[in-house]
């Protein structure tokens, strides 16, 4: 049989049950779409914990006071309570490590704050040094950062973050000047630092920075620190970096075993790591999920073709007595499955890109479209039309003509 004559044949076959083809393909829209769907919600959460974990620096180690309890897991203690390092630690961190670009130590608290228009809100308070804002990869939107005179000084002065500028001062305000209140000591601000995102505890855009000399002396009243950030001079050398400060610190705090050791060091590295690994393994099973519609508009599929075998199977019998060969009955009905799915697939892949815009657009979830899950959509549902239409086809290859043509 020629190309266009079974292309002819199957565009009659689909055509005359309009409503049944319609409804076989609608199956099979549905599944690639949500496989479409699901897979770009997986990659944009997956693509947007790896620019919130790089957005917090390049080369970044972070040391953290309280013990690690079982593998991998470091005890934060609220990221503050604990009072295992000094400052004493990070400077000895700095003359005595080599292959250290950075170092910036920090000084956390939780606080509320009020302006002096009586707006208010709960937000962290960060005491930090200079260096710190170029660590983390912090710029300033209006006015300034941090400097060296406000440290040696124990200034009063704060910059903010733009969250925490629109809940205090209003929307896209200019606070710079305008005084706050933090732990019933007055702060100026002089700065509004550039939006980077993030959510909850982690938020970097509602966060308060002051010099880290003032935060010790009337927020905190210690000389402990919450964390040390320290960033590597290259990224190879992050794990021999690591071992180095773990051993110098066990050594400072006069600890033999490493495993009671009263601090833990996070490598931004390994955290890249698990939350990629973690995330693939979500969108994976999103895909899986979302594959389970496939799977029934395949079924779907092959009990439209076996019920078209059955009403045609007079037409079967007579075009085998009229010489046609087994091949070419199931190559007809193989035809009609793979052209019923391609063109749901097509649909489907419209359909599903639109609604991953749709999401971004309309909610607050981010997803990525990639090439290689139209491309898998694709395939899939051409796969489908071959697997499910194969047994009609092959029951209908394997119809006998004389019995087919006294079929009623």
């Amino acid at each position: 049989m020629r190309t266009s004559d079974l292309l002819q044949e199957t565009y009659s076959a689909l055509i005359s049950n309009k409503s049944r083809s319609g409804l076989t393909i609608l199956g099979i829209v549905i599944g690639i779409a949500s496989v479409i769907a699901m897979i770009s919600i997986g990659q944009g959460a997956t693509s947007n914990i790896q620019s919130n974990i790089q957005a917090l620096g390049s080369n970044l180690l972070i040391v953290m006071p309280g013990s690690s309890k079982g593998v991998g897991s470091q005890v934060r203690g609220g990221m503050g309570s604990a009072t295992s390092l000094t400052i004493d630690d990070s400077e000895a961190i700095e003359q005595e490590i080599d292959s250290i670009k950075t170092i910036a130590p920090v000084v956390s608290s939780r606080k509320q704050v009020t302006s002096k228009n009586g707006t208010n809100t709960n937000t962290s308070i960060y005491g930090v040094m200079p260096n710190y804002f170029s660590v983390k990869n912090i710029t300033a939107e209006l006015g300034e950062l941090l400097t060296d005179l406000n440290i040696n000084n124990l200034s009063k002065v704060a910059v903010i973050g733009p969250t925490t500028r629109d809940d205090l001062f209003g929307e896209n305000s200019d606070p710079i000047g305008q005084k706050i209140r933090i732990n019933s000591q007055e702060f100026t601000v002089i700065g509004v630092t550039v939006t980077k995102g993030g959510s909850g505890m982690n938020n970097s855009d509602d966060l308060i920075y002051i010099p880290l000399t003032t935060a010790q002396r009337y927020i905190t009243g210690s000389e402990s620190v919450s964390m040390i950030n320290i960033e590597v001079t290259q990224e190879k050398l992050m794990d021999q970096v690591q071992q180095e400060i773990s051993d110098l610190l066990l050594k400072r705090h006069n600890i033999s075993d490493a495993a009671s050791a009263d601090f833990s060091i996070m490598n931004q590295a390994d955290i890249l790591g698990t939350m990629s690994s973690v995330s693939g393994t979500l969108t994976l099973l999103l895909g899986a999920i979302a594959g389970i519609s496939l799977v029934v508009g395949g079924i779907g599929i092959m009990n439209m073709m076996l019920t078209t075998v059955t009403e045609r199977t007079r037409e079967i019998g007579l075009r085998k007595s009229l010489g046609a060969k087994n091949k070419d009955i199931s190559t007809q009905f193989l035809t009609e499955a793979t052209v019923l799915t391609s063109l749901g697939g097509i649909v489907g892949i419209i359909i599903g890109c639109l609604t991953a815009f749709l999401i971004t657009k309309l909610g607050s979830l981010a997803t990525q479209v990639s090439l290689f899950s139209i491309l898998l959509a694709a395939g899939v549902s051409g796969l489908i039309g071959i697997v499910f239409g194969y047994y009609p086809a092959r029951r209908a290859a394997k119809l006998n003509p004389i019995e087919a043509l006294r079929y009623e």
